[in-house]
């Protein structure tokens, strides 16, 4: 039997500023972990910044250890050279993820909100203090950026179930709904005339 909890590993990808928040999952809680971001301004070049990217996820994952990474997808822009740095961005922090054997879920912000608070369009402070009320933590994060990091792991916990298939692998099952008839009939024979 699993004594010990799943921490599950989330980003928020930027070329400024990175946030990453992590969340202990176990079978009835869930907790803050850590929270922070990976500031990258004072770096002008944009390979030190990828670099500065993929070194912080190599300390997370092997600091931590989780089962699972997230990501925020990025939004559709009208920046094209902005785009083009937060892919890669993403992207480095995906390969990160790999080389340890963990694959990174996207989610749209949208799902994210959506996920957290109930509503897609939902502003940054109401995830933040949704985020406040589900984990019960107090302090108040310096960057948003963080917090939306936190509200990706969170988002990925609820979105299914995740195990453990061997040393390096995870296996990410959704959570199953009755999308046809034959199963809601099946579910509900009282039901049907």
């Amino acid at each position: 039997m699993k004594t010990t909890p799943d921490i599950i590993l989330g980003i928020d990808p930027g070329t400024l500023v990175m946030g990453y928040g992590l969340i202990s999952v176990s079978k009835n809680s869930v907790s803050l972990v850590e929270m922070g971001v990976l500031q990258l301004a004072k770096q002008h070049d944009h390979a030190e910044r990828l670099k500065l990217i993929f070194q912080k996820m190599e300390s997370l994952i092997k600091n931590h250890k989780p089962v699972a990474v997230a990501i925020e997808a990025p939004f559709f822009g009208k920046n094209v050279q902005s785009m083009l740095k937060l892919g890669r961005a993403q992207g480095v922090a995906i390969a990160a993820s790999m080389m340890h054997g963990l694959a990174a879920v996207e989610y749209a912000p949208r799902k994210i909100k959506q996920s957290i608070t109930g509503r897609g369009n939902a502003t940054k402070e109401q995830v933040w203090q949704m985020l406040q009320h589900t984990l019960k933590f107090e302090e108040d994060p310096r960057f948003m950026d963080a917090t939306d990091a936190v509200a990706v792991a969170l988002c990925h916990h609820y979105q299914g179930k995740y195990e453990k298939l061997g040393d390096d692998t995870i296996k990410i099952t959704a959570k199953k709904k009755k999308t046809s008839w034959e199963s809601f009939i099946t579910a509900n024979p009282g039901r049907v005339k």
